[in-house]
């Protein structure tokens, strides 16, 4: 059924796919003046586990004994998400006090949420649901690619400990693809399974079509970066540092050629009736056609129109312990992005001056219990750090939520 294969291809959007944040200034107390090479990754959902989320990834067969799993451990409205970018980007100049950045970003972001009738409808068909409405209220999808060319400064003595970094970006829009399903989108499959009853209740944006691929140009935007660093005397252990990031403030700008549908229609389907083959003609079909009907019953119109970024932002408190042990808590959120609120613990250990680890431990977010660890190494010249957020999905996918990873990888300039 062309309805339940639209429901599928939803829920397969959300995880064909940032996992250190998204930040070039989060690294600069370690790297300083470099120029640096970063990628990260992260994807998850709080009603899939790893296992069924990698069938999407690196294809396979979904059976019903998967099916079930996640099933049986779904909640009632799920949130999925993935995001994935990988930089270049410099730190450089002469003064004391401040440095210069300079970046290149290609960023995609996918969020969605979805209910279990929807995973009812897509991965079992209706036949188990007849005489039955299953809704479809709630769901969404919101997917969107972009580049942008980053430019900003760090000024990294402010007293001499605190540090300000703030950057501006131009953005190109690749892809766009959004869809909502309102109130009173439903399914209804009559007890005998010879009719279907559609609530169309939704709304649905798309990037210029006719554009496809790593040049396609669909729209223009702009976003800010703003960073805030400070040490300060606490009752536990040695100091504190206090971390503000807000990254991705911004929109885009998406041209002419986008398009705009929406829907607020009953349709219903009992079969084609046919009298007589011979009152059938070719200009009859002909006067048919997919375009046209999308065009009557959706409403659809080309249209510019602004969109937000997914704005994530990240608070983190460091308690220094020891020269060698610290314990930092944190808060992160995305907005505009189905985001769950993140909280979390870190514990990093200095083993030498060169190399340190880190355990990471959260909940919330696109997953729920997530647990990590990450490993960095930083001489004179250079700085290697990898990791990941998400170790879970790894090590037990049948029974975890949500993955990642990221590496990073500087050469150091003389300050």
């Amino acid at each position: 059924m062309r309805v339940i294969i639209f429901l599928a291809v939803i829920l397969g959007l959300s995880f064909p796919l940032r996992a250190q944040y998204n930040s070039e200034f989060l690294n600069f107390d370690k790297t300083g003046r470099s120029v640096s090479v970063n990628a990260e990754y992260e994807l998850g959902s709080t009603g899939l586990q790893n296992k069924f989320i990698n069938r999407f990834i690196y294809g396979g067969y979904i059976d019903n004994n998967l099916k079930d799993a996640a099933y049986k451990k779904m909640r009632n409205n799920n949130v999925a998400g993935a995001n994935m970018n990988y930089d270049v980007s410099a730190f450089f100049g002469k003064h004391p006090k401040y440095s210069y950045l300079i970046g290149f970003k290609d960023q995609r972001i996918i969020n969605a949420s979805y209910t279990r009738d929807v995973f009812q409808l897509a991965f079992y068909g209706n036949k188990p649901y007849l005489g039955e409405t299953k809704s479809l209220a709630g769901t969404n999808v919101n997917s969107l690619r972009f580049q942008e060319v980053k430019m900003g400064f760090i000024w990294h003595k402010i007293d001499t400990t605190a540090k300000i970094g703030v950057s501006l970006s131009f953005l190109r829009g690749q892809e766009l693809f959004y869809i909502k399903a309102n109130d009173n989108s439903s399914l209804y499959t009559n007890a005998d399974g010879t009719e279907l009853v559609f609530h169309s209740n939704f709304s649905m944006a798309m990037g210029d079509t006719s554009k496809r691929g790593p040049l396609a140009f669909s729209g223009v935007g702009a976003s800010a970066d703003i960073f805030f660093e400070t040490p300060y005397k606490s009752r536990l252990g040695k100091s504190s540092v206090l971390t503000v990031n807000a990254n991705n403030i911004g929109f885009l700008h998406w041209f002419d050629n986008s398009i705009q549908y929406s829907s607020d229609s009953t349709f219903r389907y009992d079969g084609y009736h046919i009298n007589n083959l011979k009152d059938l003609s070719d200009s009859t079909l002909k006067n048919i056609s997919k375009d046209t009907i999308v065009k009557n019953a959706t409403n659809a119109r080309h249209q510019s129109f602004n969109t937000n970024i997914p704005t994530n932002l990240l608070i983190i408190n460091k308690i220094i312990f020891t020269d060698k042990y610290s314990f930092s808590f944190g808060f992160r959120h995305i907005f505009h992005a189905n985001y769950k609120p993140y909280i979390f613990i870190e514990n990093e250990y200095d083993f030498t001056p060169k190399v340190s680890m880190a355990l990471h431990v959260g909940y919330g977010g696109y997953s729920r219990l997530n647990l990590g660890l990450a490993f960095v190494y930083s001489s004179g010249n250079w700085f290697f750090k990898i990791g990941s957020n998400s170790l879970q999905g790894y090590v037990s996918p049948a029974n975890t939520f949500g993955q990642g990873a990221f590496i990073s990888v500087a050469r150091k300039f003389k300050m």
